[in-house]
């Protein structure tokens, strides 16, 4: 049977706890994309957009998201804002 050492212990706490805000960003993060999604009026979508991309950022900037799935996730948004009419 190994022992943990302290300092093991703590990263295995702090792993947790980040893992847990994480996920609950990124769940918020789905949840807004899903609203622009299934919007189908231009100018709601165009407000939902802009609420999505901004949490998109953010999550970026906290290296939650990584720099290529945020401008894939960004994109789609886009495509299917500009397919409303």
């Amino acid at each position: 049977m190994s022992t943990r050492t302290k300092s093991v212990r703590k990263r295995q706490r702090q792993h947790s706890a980040n893992y847990d805000r994480n996920q609950h960003y990124k769940s918020k993060m789905k949840s807004f994309i899903k609203k622009v999604l299934a919007s189908t009026d231009k100018a709601e979508a165009d407000v939902l957009y802009r609420e999505a991309v901004s949490v998109i950022d953010r999550l970026k900037s906290k290296k939650i998201l990584h720099k290529n799935t945020a401008g894939r996730r960004k994109s789609a948004l886009t495509n299917h804002v500009n397919s409303l009419s």
